[in-house]
C-alpha cells in the first residue's frame, strides 16, 4: 500500500535525502541546473525550511510504501490569470531507483490530485525535459497534455 502526505518537520530527512539524490543524479535536471541557479545542498536546505515556515507557498509531497520513503515531489502555488484560480506548479518528481515500476509515481500523482482538489486547486503544471520521453509518456498517461511552449528561466 502506498500512502502520500505533505512533509512535516518529522519528514525533512526523508525529503532531503530523496531530493538530494534527484538534484545530484537526474541527468535531465542536471542539464538545466545552471539555468536554474542551483545552490547545492544549502539551496535544498533553505527550500525545505521555507516550505515548513510558509506553507501558503506550497509543500513537499512524499510517498511511502512498506519499505519507507519511496517518492517525492515539490508543489508550489500560483495564480492563473486565464483560470482566475489557484494552480500548482510541480517540480522535482522522483521515485527511488529501486522502487520504480511498482506504481509509486502513479500513486504519488493520483493522491496529489486528490489533495489539490480538496484545496480548490484547479490545474497542475509540469515541465518535462525535451529528451525525456519516458517522463512525457508517464504524465500523458495521468492526463497531462503537452503545450506548444518551451519553459525558460532567468536567475535574477
Amino acid at each position: 500500500m502506498i500512502t502520500c502526505r505533505k512533509m512535516t518537520a518529522a519528514d525533512v530527512a526523508d525529503a532531503f535525502e530523496m531530493l538530494r539524490v534527484f538534484l545530484r543524479e537526474d541527468e535531465h535536471y542536471l542539464a538545466s541546473s545552471e539555468a536554474y541557479g542551483d545552490r547545492g545542498f544549502q539551496g535544498l536546505n533553505n527550500a525545505l525550511d521555507l516550505f515548513l515556515e510558509q506553507p501558503e507557498l506550497g509543500f513537499v509531497w512524499l510517498a511511502y510504501d512498506e519499505q519507507g520513503a519511496a517518492g517525492v515531489c515539490v508543489v508550489c502555488y500560483a495564480i492563473s490569470t486565464s483560470m482566475g484560480a489557484v494552480v500548482a506548479k510541480l517540480d522535482d518528481v522522483s521515485v527511488k531507483v529501486d522502487r520504480r515500476g511498482g506504481g509509486i509515481g502513479t500513486a504519488l500523482l493520483e493522491q496529489l490530485k486528490e489533495q489539490l482538489r480538496k484545496e480548490a486547486v484547479t490545474r497542475i503544471d509540469v515541465a518535462v525535459h525535451l529528451e525525456n520521453p519516458e517522463a512525457r509518456r508517464f504524465y500523458e498517461k495521468l492526463g497531462f497534455m503537452a503545450l506548444n511552449e518551451e519553459r525558460m528561466a532567468c536567475v535574477i
